[in-house]
């Protein structure tokens, strides 16, 4: 009953996000995954990251098969492509065998085998679902907020030592090398989410069910969640907003070479393409997402966690994509919604409630403050500065302690037989 009240809360939530995208003159997330059965898709690594997540409740006999038609598909829509002249593209194989897997459930399966089939096929959607979501909430948060806060976001920044600049400039220095780095890293974070998720999912098809809690939870929840901020608190970023990429709307070509003036800020206007996705930072919650959940998988894994994390909060200060401020609230952001989930699994305690309710709390406080606080936070970095890295370290510290309390406990080492005692006493 859960998974069936999930599943059509998140369904009615596409379709009205798809009615409200067709209201502003665009193609809603139904519309856009449903042309990518056929026209070249945006993007295929996503298209088969969805299939690799489908996969997990398969043997390796049908994931082989599975794959074997996706490429067959996909050969056979590349040829036509190039007959036709047009671009091409993969992914469509992906997408015709996660529906495909859908309806085999429903047509050849029945109890536990179906509904096991039906939350592979389910997640892999979802992933590429999210991916369409989060576009059309992008889209109406540059058409319904034509005022951008960014002044007030740019002068809290001063409190950090306006991090989106300093960085920038690393970034223009170590070019190319650093761009075509740090531009994979930031661009493909979802199929990196992609890998650790089937890490973790890696015995799907042998326990014959899913765990608990595991990264796409938490990564669907972010992509979900986090637009919604969007619209009540839309950003731009430094380099639209103070850089050439802003064109005749930003204050000033000023990114990265010159940090803004202290001045009382105001709300500017900016066009109705660029899309208000700053505050808070999710490529820093997905990335911090990742990495937690990175933290029990190899050497590896928590390599890779750790690199991506790194390299994805140097890529948004340095493609100038976000403010420092920002990331401190991405980080905060994501725990919250981490401990939810966490909690949801396990059941709702005491600690659960307090973590997400502090989190929570704290996230609030730091928006009111960047709005309204701007220009004490600019005037007295030494005071407001280590407050915010202390708040956020707070946050951290408190979700670090509790998810150790909710680790359940190690088994007790077995008792020696009394034999052996006695050899260790001779």
């Amino acid at each position: 009953m859960l998974w069936a009240a999930v599943g059509v809360a998140v369904l009615g939530f596409v379709v009205a996000l798809e009615f409200a995208a067709r209201h502003y003159g665009s193609p809603g997330p139904i519309t856009k995954t449903s042309r990518e059965l056929i026209f070249a898709p945006s993007s295929g690594p996503l298209l088969y990251a969805g299939l690799a997540l489908t996969l997990v409740v398969l043997s390796w006999r049908r994931r082989f098969v599975a794959v074997g038609v996706a490429v067959g598909i996909d050969v056979v829509f590349s040829v036509v492509r190039l007959a036709a002249g047009a671009r091409v593209e993969f992914g469509n194989g992906a997408l015709w065998v996660v529906l495909g897997c859908a309806a085999f459930a429903v047509t050849r399966r029945t109890g536990p085998d179906r509904t096991l089939l039906l939350k592979g096929a389910g997640l892999g959607l979802l992933l590429v679902a999210g991916h369409k979501t989060g576009d059309t909430w992008l889209l109406i948060t540059s058409m319904t907020r034509p005022e951008v806060l960014d002044p007030y976001v740019a002068t809290a920044d001063h409190a950090l030592g306006d991090p989106s600049w300093v960085v920038g400039r690393m970034v223009e220095a170590t070019d190319p090398v650093s761009s075509h780095v740090l531009g994979a890293v930031y661009g493909q974070l979802p199929l990196a989410a992609a890998i650790v998720g089937l890490y973790q999912l890696r015995n799907v098809a042998v326990e014959r069910r899913f765990p608990g809690h595991h990264l796409v939870r938490t990564f669907l929840a972010v992509g979900l969640l986090g637009p919604a901020i969007y619209m009540i608190f839309p950003v731009v970023g430094p380099v639209f907003a103070y850089g050439a990429d802003g064109g005749q709307w930003a204050v000033a070509n000023m990114w990265p070479d010159t940090s803004p003036a202290i001045t009382a800020p105001g709300s500017i206007r900016f066009d109705e393409i660029t899309p208000r996705n700053c505050m808070p930072s999710l490529h820093t919650a997905w990335a911090t997402a990742l990495f937690i959940h990175s933290r029990k998988g190899s050497r590896f894994m928590r390599f890779a966690g750790t690199f991506w994390l790194i390299a994805t909060l140097t890529a948004t200060l340095g493609f100038g994509y976000h403010y420092g401020v920002d990331l401190v609230a991405g980080v905060v952001f994501v725990l919250t919604i981490e401990t939810a989930m966490r909690a949801f699994d396990r059941g709702w305690d005491r600690r659960g409630v307090c973590l997400v309710a502090y989190g929570a709390t704290v996230f609030v406080l730091l928006l009111i403050s960047y709005r309204f606080l701007a220009v004490e936070m600019a005037e007295h970095p030494w005071v407001f500065g280590p407050l915010l890295l202390l708040a956020m370290s707070s946050v951290i510290a408190a979700f670090v302690r509790t998810t150790r309390l909710w680790e359940p406990k190690a088994a007790p080492a077995a008792e020696r037989p009394e034999r052996d005692r006695q050899l260790v006493a001779v």
